[in-house]
């Protein structure tokens, strides 16, 4: 047991020393804690105990202690709390960590004290944090996969979130977005009687004229509501429209013209530039006031990779009676956006293109990994110029993503309104992507239109890719049991020049209130599929992410760490059981879903082996008591059992 005791330390050690969590072990180096533990036995002699490990991060103290086996991870009494008697203490990891933490907390000054207690190995553990105040009281809270929870970057998040259970500024935030996404979509409707597509162009169109403010080519106060002809508050947020493309170097002329064709809804709708009785100004004015208070400074003044205009998209959508599916279009969720640039490690120096661009909610995820990075103001001013490129068929789509770059001062907006499948891959190579991100168009493709299918518009993006180059998608499961001859086709056109990585069945609520199962699927472009290539096959279902009434999907407690934990398993960090991670070989006909390759490795317990044993010896009694004991003689020559 000591041997199994050794290889659980060394494997907390390393989950530490990932989360960058320095730590002590046997003890402590912070004088007063290590005095504490001078007194701390578990056998209550007041002589010295020590638990595994203690770390000071902050105002916080975390104590860990663990055990080989998981069956000694915690033990309670009959009530259910935790038992404090000698052997439950000595022999239980929650028990001893919490003996431990509760010992700092009463006889030092720190009173902010979790303890962890930890058991099994690296592929089969439970993490089981409590906090521990410094009298009798304790909150077990949900067990974690990693300590990532604990890093100084979040460990106050954490306490606000899970002990004194309060919305952390992230929730905040978005509940905000939310709130003011319901609020000007109401004033949209009620003021502007402005159809569905017409409303985020709206927006896009105001925040790309609010911009031109810093240079002195706009003003809030210049709408006055006047009816001159070529006077009138559309014409001015226009005027500085074209000042801000103008600016930002759109070009060529022909893609300036459609972006302003898109944006003239401003000028050509009377209801938006007359006078209303009730606001006391032109809807328009009212809009712009709203946007810049509620939206613009957020996109200007908050280092973020949340697509706001995207936000307020879905939101419109969503309010509209639809879900984004009324054009064409599934925005992705900014954490997915996130997750699917971690999962390709997007770097400073790399390329990325989205073929299928939507808001740009990909391309201003990237960006923002990029920038965070970059070492140099150069190297920053290079990646918004010239390292992010995308390809929107919509007209509106594309208007209120070139404004979301446009905003966050991309240089000159390297986006094309076309449609990608006609585009030859060769020559969107010449482009150099060495990362390709991309949400193709769902449910399009027939037997009379095959190219429409997600897998065509995979294998057209991996064509395009440079060779070596990594991409992510995010498509519907069924795009990958390739159901029809034409799926089955191109996943061993796929594999024929491309490979396959592995893909992570996602959330199913991942897009709320859309009903699509999705999941994400890696390729490195250009290297054939090795016949003995090994991919991982991922269930990530349980992703922290949760539904909440009337705000919709919401990062749960326990995402970051969930997060953390696929990321370590990816990136061969960390080892899990078949039931989170299977690897294995793959064939153009299998089914590319973990739930297609999964087998239960998990060992079973003590527990499982008697209740095995115990349910065949009632079968077997009840078969003799039914006069039927012949069976397990082999007496009729071909009965089984």
């Amino acid at each position: 047991m000591a041997k199994k005791e050794v290889k659980t330390d060394l494997w907390v050690a390393a989950q530490l020393d990932e989360c960058k969590i320095r730590f002590d072990a046997q003890g402590s180096n912070v004088k007063e804690i290590n005095e504490a533990l001078k007194s701390a036995s578990k056998r209550g002699t007041g002589n010295v105990g020590y638990p595994e490990y203690t770390a000071v991060i902050g105002d916080f103290v975390l104590v860990i202690e663990d055990k080989a086996g998981m069956d000694k991870q915690i033990k309670l009494t009959d009530s259910g709390i935790i038992d404090m008697n000698l052997k439950a203490v000595t022999d239980y990891a929650v028990n001893g960590a919490y003996f431990y933490a509760k010992h700092i907390a009463q006889n030092t000054a720190f009173k902010k004290v979790f303890a962890v207690g930890v058991s099994g190995d690296a592929k089969h553990h439970i993490i089981t944090p409590l906090w521990v105040d410094d009298r009798e009281g304790y909150k077990q809270l949900p067990d974690i996969e990693s300590f990532i929870s604990f890093s100084e970057q979040n460990i106050s998040e954490y306490y606000t979130r899970y002990v004194l259970e309060e919305a952390t500024d992230i929730e905040k935030t978005t509940e905000q977005i939310l709130k003011d996404a319901a609020d000007l979509h109401e004033y949209l409707r009620t003021y502007g009687t402005l159809k569905d597509q017409d409303k985020p162009l709206v927006v896009a169109g105001i925040l790309l004229a609010l911009d031109e403010i810093e240079f002195g080519g706009f003003s809030i106060n210049s709408l006055t509501g006047d009816q001159t002809p070529g006077m009138r508050d559309g014409d001015k947020l226009m005027n500085a429209i074209k000042g801000r493309l103008t600016r930002s170097n759109v070009g060529p002329d022909a893609k300036k013209d459609k972006l302003l064709a898109e944006f003239a809804i401003l000028q050509t709708s009377f209801r938006l530039n007359e006078m209303n009785e009730t606001l006391g100004k032109t809807p328009l004015k009212y809009y712009t006031e709203f946007l810049y208070e509620h939206v613009f400074r957020n996109i200007k003044y908050q280092k973020t990779s949340e697509d706001f205009i995207g936000r307020f998209y879905g939101e419109f959508m969503s309010y509209s009676g639809g879900d984004g599916q009324t054009l064409g279009i599934i925005l992705t969720p900014r954490h997915i956006c996130d997750l699917m640039c971690e999962l390709v490690d997007v770097q400073s120096d790399d390329i990325v293109i989205d073929t299928t661009c939507g808001t740009a909610g990909f391309l201003i995820a990237a960006m923002h990994r990029m920038l965070m990075l970059a070492d140099t103001d150069a190297q920053k001013k290079n990646i918004k110029k010239k390292q992010l490129h995308g390809f929107e068929l919509q007209s509106n789509m594309f208007a209120v993503a070139a404004a979301n770059m446009i905003l966050r001062r991309d240089g000159n907006s390297n986006l094309e309104c076309c449609d990608f499948l006609k585009k030859n891959p060769a020559q969107v190579q010449l482009k150099g992507a060495t990362v390709g991100l991309m949400n193709p168009p769902y449910s399009q493709g027939t037997k009379a239109d095959p190219e429409q299918y997600e897998l065509s518009f995979i294998e057209r993006l991996l064509d395009s890719l440079t060779v070596g180059a990594r991409a992510a998608v995010i498509v519907p499961q069924s795009s990958m049991t390739g159901k029809t001859k034409d799926e089955q086709n191109f996943k061993a056109s796929i594999m024929r020049k491309h490979t396959l990585e592995g893909v992570i069945t996602c959330n199913t609520d991942t897009f709320y209130g859309v009903g699509v199962n999705p999941v994400i699927a890696i390729f490195t472009a250009h290297e054939p599929h090795d016949e003995d290539k090994v991919c991982k096959f991922i269930d990530f279902r349980s992703d922290g992410y949760e539904v909440r009434a009337h705000v919709g999907l919401i990062e749960g407690d326990s995402a970051k760490d969930k997060k953390q934990h696929l990321l370590d398993v990816w990136f061969d960090r960390a080892e899990a059981p078949s039931k989170f991670c299977v690897e294995s070989t793959v064939k153009p006909d299998d089914e590319w879903l973990h739930s297609f390759y999964y087998f239960n490795d998990e060992i079973p317990t003590d527990a499982d082996f008697e209740k095995a044993i115990g349910d065949y010896l009632t079968f077997e009694f009840s078969m003799i008591m039914q006069n039927r004991e012949y069976l397990f003689k082999g007496g009729d020559g071909d009965a089984k059992s």
